[in-house]
């Protein structure tokens, strides 16, 4: 399992000691408990021994099935960055302020338009990983994108290349999937998915991934992930120098109906 800092175990020992005395309050077990939230009673367990980090669908649903009143989910928002790789959290929480998210991926789908399938298939990869990290990290990514579905989410403007298409991540049915999933959130007025063709060739993305993060009231910031872990650029002349690079990247994908067009293609071909 990933490592949890020493502010994390703590909150997560919070979370498990009120969980222990709100369903002995309720005279629950844990089977009974996880039979009104809906989830597994060695989940619970798993929960309450701080082995595992729970989501914010779980809290709700105990706050709901305890009558907390909103206890647990305050308690897991201090949580929500344990599951992440001690080098992106840092980003994540820029990530869930920004009011602008500019992007570019090579060879996977953002994680912000991940379905869990794909998710767990990229994530399944890393060596020594075991089921329990795995559901963890899958977790933590799905509940990244919860930025999408607030009330003011922010502009998601994607520039990926046709090889993350291609690849067969889980499988074609995992993929036609993935891809039936781009175009439905390509819908959305804030989401704006541009495919740069194979047929282009060489491109200046071929260096790699990138994020910049726009805010109302903060200068702009980079995210850049590498081999070794991710990296946040602050420095104004090296955000505008990544600007300029997305924008040539941008320059070089098919314009939005163009990009939706690939992405139907892709989903049959995927068939």
């Amino acid at each position: 399992m990933a490592p949890i800092r020493d502010s994390d175990q703590s909150a997560l020992a919070m979370f498990a000691a009120e969980l222990r005395a709100a369903r002995g309050r309720a005279a629950l077990s844990r089977d009974e408990l996880a039979a009104r939230i809906n989830y597994s009673g060695s989940l619970v367990g798993m929960v309450e021994s701080m082995r595992r980090v729970p989501s914010l669908e779980f809290a709700q649903r105990c706050d709901e099935a305890l009558g907390t009143t909103g206890t647990f989910a305050r308690m897991q928002q201090h949580l929500r960055a344990s599951p992440f790789p001690s080098w992106f959290r840092p980003f994540a929480q820029h990530e869930r302020e920004a009011t602008s998210l500019r992007t570019f991926e090579l060879a996977l789908v953002p994680g912000l338009l991940q379905t869990a399938e794909v998710a767990r298939a990229l994530l399944s990869t890393r060596m020594g990983a075991d089921d329990d990290e795995v559901d963890q990290l899958v977790t933590a990514r799905l509940e990244r994108q919860s930025i999408l579905d607030r009330e003011e989410p922010p502009l998601l403007w994607v520039v990926m290349d046709e090889g993350a298409l291609r690849r067969p991540v889980g499988g074609r049915k995992v993929m036609r999937a993935q891809v039936e999933h781009l175009i439905e959130m390509a819908q959305r007025p804030n989401v704006l998915i541009q495919v740069i063709p194979l047929d282009v060739g060489a491109h200046d993305g071929v260096n790699g991934p990138l994020v910049i993060a726009d805010f109302d009231d903060a200068p702009s910031i980079v995210f850049l992930e590498t081999a070794l872990g991710g990296l946040v650029v602050e420095r104004p002349e090296d955000v505008a120098t990544v600007t300029l690079r997305y924008e040539t990247l941008r320059a070089e994908a098919l314009p939005r109906a163009g990009s939706m067009e690939m992405l139907r293609e892709v989903a049959e071909a995927w068939t």
